[in-house]
């Protein structure tokens, strides 16, 4: 009578391994430091450090990131102050504002956005680019 929910309704959801949501910062968020994640990553508050994405970053209409981008694919709508790095597909869509060079595989850009920086565009471009920062930072 009071016990409704059948032995199936309580049993935990499963998950596969990866997960697959993806971590949302908020408008009025400010996170200083560096991000790491597997999942898709939409930034809408203020990042003051690196992000680092194994899948789709989203950068929204009031997101605001000062330092490097690195990702899968990268879908920039706010503004961000630093190098971005899409392996695959970059998008530079609606008002963004981006000052920093880009490195992608495919390159989308809007008319009405802006961009500031040199462009290098090509399959092996960002492999190539990130393996020379690695090596001029241990020389140093």
């Amino acid at each position: 009578m009071f016990n409704t929910k059948q032995k199936t309704d309580m049993l935990p959801e499963k998950t596969n391994g990866g997960g697959n949501g993806t971590t949302l910062i908020g408008a009025g968020t400010t996170l200083k430091g560096d991000i790491s994640s597997n999942n898709d990553l939409r930034i809408d508050g203020t990042i003051v450090g690196n992000i680092n994405c194994a899948s789709k970053i989203v950068i929204g209409a009031n997101g605001i990131v000062e330092g490097d981008i690195t990702g899968n694919q990268a879908d920039i709508v706010g503004k961000v102050s630093g190098n971005i790095r899409a392996k695959d597909l970059l998008q530079l869509r609606g008002d963004c504002v981006v000052s920093g060079d880009l490195y992608a595989g495919k390159l989308q850009v809007e008319p009405s956005a802006t961009f500031n920086g040199q462009c290098h565009m090509g399959a092996n471009v960002v492999g190539m680019s990130n393996d020379k920062e690695q090596q001029a930072a241990a020389i140093s």
